[in-house]
């Protein structure tokens, strides 16, 4: 079951692991956040990307969205196009993206922020899932 509505989820498609939080310039707490799997996450984007419509909404209990590809370059770029693209997650907590760079047919560059995660040692750890 993939969480695809607000409250869904299932211990299939996330993980409860523990993020460093700054919450004042000098302060830094460590709390408990839950994120999904990214092979649920992938699909789940996948899915989106088939239908080429753009969406905004919540996913897994984070924020996410998808922009489908554009005929138009982005400005001051050598791309013939502007790429689709899917984020979830917030900056500097957990954040995962993906980019069709090399077209609508390929495979999408990914691109996973997690240096706020840590483990059950108390270190950061790269890649959660």
């Amino acid at each position: 079951m993939t969480s695809w509505k607000h409250g869904e989820r299932s211990s299939k498609n996330v993980v409860t692991v523990k993020a460093k939080i700054r919450t004042h310039e000098s302060q830094v707490s460590v709390v408990p956040i839950v994120v999904p799997a990214p092979d649920e996450v992938r699909e789940f984007a996948a899915k989106l990307h088939a239908r080429g419509q753009a969406w905004k909404g919540e996913a897994f209990g984070w924020f996410a969205e998808y922009n489908p590809e554009r005929p138009e370059p982005p400005l001051d770029s050598k791309m013939t196009f502007t790429p689709a693209d899917f984020c979830i997650g917030e900056s500097g907590i957990w954040f995962f993206s993906l980019l069709w760079e090399h077209g609508r047919n390929a495979e999408p560059v990914e691109f996973l922020d997690d240096r706020s995660i840590l483990t059950g040692s108390g270190k950061e750890v790269a890649g959660v899932g």
